[in-house]
Parts: C-alpha cells; structure tokens; sequence
C-alpha cells in the first residue's frame, strides 16, 4: 500500500481541536479517515461534519487510547486502508498547581497525554514501516518546552510526550516513517468552556488543522520535525 492510498487515523477526533482537524482533513483530501476517541456520540456527530465537507470515506472508532490492550486488539472496520498518517491528538489539560495534584491526577495526565499516543503508535508501526512513506505527528505543547507554574502535571505529561517524539524521530529517521512535533500554544477548545476568556486571545484551531493539512502534504524528501504555534499576543492567564 502507498501513502496515497493510506488512510489518516485521528485521535481525540470526537471535540474541540481534533474536530477541527478531522474536517480540515475532510475538506483536503480524498484519503479515508478514521476517527478514534472514547465518546461514540461525539464521534458520530464529527463524521457528519466530515461527510458535509467532502470526505468520502469516514469511520468511527470507539476506544480507549489509554487502555494498551484495548489498543492492540483494535479491528479496523472493513474496507477501510490500514493509516498511513497518525495525528496523535488525544489529550487532557489540568488547571492546577503541581504541588496541589494528587498522584491519581497526575498519573491521569500521563495516561491521556502520552500514552494515548504511545499505544496508538505501537498499534500501527508495524504497517507504518511498510508503505513507501508515512507520517506521526504528535501534539505537543509550548508546555512540552517549559515549566508551568498552574498546570504543572500537564507540562510534565508533555515534556514526557516530546521527548519520545524526539526519540522516536531519532529511531526512525533511518526508515520511511516521519514524526513531527507540534508545540502548540494555548487554543480555543473544550478546555476552555468554563473560561471568561475571549477565543480571540486564542488560536483558531481552524489555523492548526490547515498546518496540519500542510504537513501531511509535503513530498517524502522533507520533514518538519518540530514546530511552534503561539497566540499572536503571546500566552494568555487561564480565567
């Protein structure tokens, strides 16, 4: 199987960001998608929207990404390709100082930030490093980068998550497959539902997904191994 014939798998595609890129997705290419998160719902009502800009091949998967074997027993429905582009989306913000998180919250935002994207990878390198190119892309965050004095279990979790990116980029650089970094900045989502905060003081997560979209297409002799996206003003305080 090629690139092209590929499918592109999508975690955390049921809300907010991963939403967003699904549909950019959809809009972009005629590659199947395949959708993964835990809500069944959610997922359904991002197919629809999928459908409604333009995919013609979209798929629901219900599952846990934290849960290993969950992951490894994971079927593809029939007909769809096996994915050739993972965009590990998945994840979870905690607003909350690190000396006041309780080792069961922390280990929640190790779960669903990192091994989200570990599981989803171990699941489907072995077919990754079989097609004449393919690409990871994990989301990060500019908290990948630097401490953060109101949400340090979630800067933990993604520094933890970039460095196995780095690592998995340095592993297999010698291979076809790709993996790329987004450091992303503080985005408008469902993490900020209960905020007073103007999602004009956000990134547009319509603007990420284009990236994305950018990324996906790029010929097999460039990579982007690490990138940066930040509110034009620049981190704002959570409200």
């Amino acid at each position: 199987m090629t690139y092209q014939e590929s499918s592109i798998l999508i975690t955390g595609a049921s809300q907010g960001i991963g939403r967003s890129i699904s549909i950019a997705f959809a809009a972009a290419t005629d590659r199947p998608l395949l959708l993964l998160a835990r809500n069944l719902e959610n997922l359904n009502e991002t197919k629809q929207l999928c459908e409604q800009a333009g995919a013609k091949q979209v798929a629901v998967l219900a599952c846990d990404a934290t849960d290993e074997e969950a992951m490894k027993s994971l079927e593809l429905p029939d007909g769809i390709a096996h994915p050739g582009t993972l965009i590990n989306n998945a994840g979870s913000f905690l607003y909350k100082a690190v000396t006041d998180t309780t080792n069961s919250e922390f280990q929640n935002q190790i779960d669903i930030n990192l091994f989200t994207a570990v599981n989803t990878v171990n699941r489907f390198l072995p077919t990754l490093r079989e097609m004449d190119r393919s690409l990871i892309i994990n989301i990060c965050s500019v908290g990948s980068l630097r401490g953060l004095a109101d949400s340090g279990a979630y800067a933990s979790a993604k520094h933890a998550l970039l460095g196995y990116t780095r690592s998995l980029r340095d592993e297999l650089q010698i291979t076809n497959v790709g993996v790329t970094a987004i450091n992303l900045g503080q985005t408008h989502s469902t993490s900020w539902d209960e905020s007073s905060m103007s999602p004009e003081r956000l990134i547009n997560p319509t603007d990420v997904a284009k990236i994305l979209v950018t990324l996906a297409s790029l010929s097999p002799r460039s990579l982007v191994e690490e990138i940066i996206i930040q509110p034009q003003h620049g981190r704002v305080e959570p409200m």
